[in-house]
C-alpha cells in the first residue's frame, strides 16, 4: 500500500508508504491525498491532518517514470489541487520530514502549517538537474519561503539543509530523527484539542484576507472575529480560564472509533 490513511484522536494521518521508491509520489498517491484532505474538512471528527513518511527518505518528488508516460493529461488538476491543499485547508496541517524532500517533496512541506524535521533532513528543488523546473510546486515554495530564494534554489538546484529550512521559517522544530514524527504527531494532537471553531475562522481570515486590500482585510478581521467572540466556544474558552481548568469545547463533537485504510 502505497498511501497509508488512518484516523485516531482527531487526527487524520497521511502516510507516504513507497519507501522502495524513496516515496515518489505517483498519481494515484495525489489523487489519494487529495481526496483526504478535502474530505477532512467537512468531517468535525477531525481536527488536524498529520503527514509523514515510512523509510529513510520523505519524499524524492514525483514519479518521473510515470510523468513521462503517454496519457499523462490528468496529473495537472490533482497535482493543482494538492500543492495548494495549505493554502485552502480549514484544518491545521502537521507535517514530519523525515529525511530528504526534494521537488514535488519540497512542495508537500510548503503545505504545512507546522512542519517538524528530523536532524539532517535535507531539502532542494532539484527539477534543474533534469532540464526541467519545478512548475508544479513553485507558487507554494515561493509562497514559504519567498520569490528571490524560490528563484535561487530553483536555478541552482542546490540543496539546502534542515538548519536553513528552520530559519527561513520553512519548518518550526529540528528534531533528533528518533523523535521527529513524535513532535509532529504531539502537535496535531494538541492542534486537534483545540476550538474547532477558532481554528476554522483563523484559517478562514488567513486564507481569505490574502488577496484583499489591507482595509478589506480588516473588515473581514472585524467579522470574524464578532463571531468568535458571540459563540459558545469562546464562552467556555473564558469560562475555563478563570476556573484554571481545561476547556470543553461546545463546537467538538463525541469522538468515534479510529478508522484505517
Amino acid at each position: 500500500m502505497s498511501l497509508q490513511i488512518d484516523q485516531s484522536h482527531r487526527v487524520l494521518h497521511i502516510t507516504l508508504n513507497r519507501p522502495e521508491k524513496r516515496n515518489a509520489l505517483t498519481s494515484e498517491m495525489c489523487s489519494k491525498m487529495v481526496a483526504a484532505i478535502e474530505s477532512a474538512q467537512d468531517d468535525p471528527q477531525i481536527g488536524s491532518i498529520l503527514i509523514s513518511a515510512v523509510g529513510q527518505v520523505f519524499c524524492a518528488g514525483m514519479d518521473l517514470d510515470e510523468a513521462v508516460s503517454p496519457g499523462n493529461e490528468h496529473l495537472a488538476p490533482v497535482h493543482e489541487k494538492l500543492f495548494t491543499a495549505g493554502a485552502h485547508s480549514l484544518k491545521p496541517i502537521v507535517l514530519c520530514v523525515n529525511g530528504p524532500a526534494l521537488g514535488g517533496g519540497l512542495g508537500l512541506v510548503a503545505q504545512a502549517h507546522a512542519a517538524v524535521a528530523a536532524e539532517g533532513a535535507v531539502f532542494g528543488l532539484t527539477e534543474m538537474r533534469i532540464g526541467l523546473w519545478p512548475f508544479l510546486v513553485y507558487r507554494a515554495v515561493e509562497s514559504a519561503l519567498g520569490a528571490r530564494r524560490t528563484l535561487e534554489l530553483s536555478l541552482t538546484a542546490r540543496l539546502f539543509q534542515a538548519q536553513e529550512a528552520l530559519s527561513w521559517g520553512l519548518v518550526q522544530y529540528i528534531c533528533p530523527p528518533a523523535e521527529a514524527c513524535h513532535r509532529a504527531a504531539a502537535i496535531a494532537r494538541d492542534l486537534a484539542k483545540a476550538s474547532p471553531l477558532a481554528i476554522q475562522a483563523g484559517l478562514e481570515y488567513v486564507r481569505d484576507a490574502r488577496d484583499r486590500s489591507w482595509r478589506e482585510a480588516g473588515e473581514l478581521a472585524t467579522v470574524l472575529r464578532r463571531k468568535i467572540m458571540e459563540s459558545a466556544d469562546f464562552k467556555e474558552g473564558y469560562a475555563a480560564f478563570k476556573e484554571k481548568r481545561d476547556p470543553h469545547w461546545p463546537s467538538m463533537p463525541q469522538s468515534k472509533p479510529k478508522t484505517k485504510t
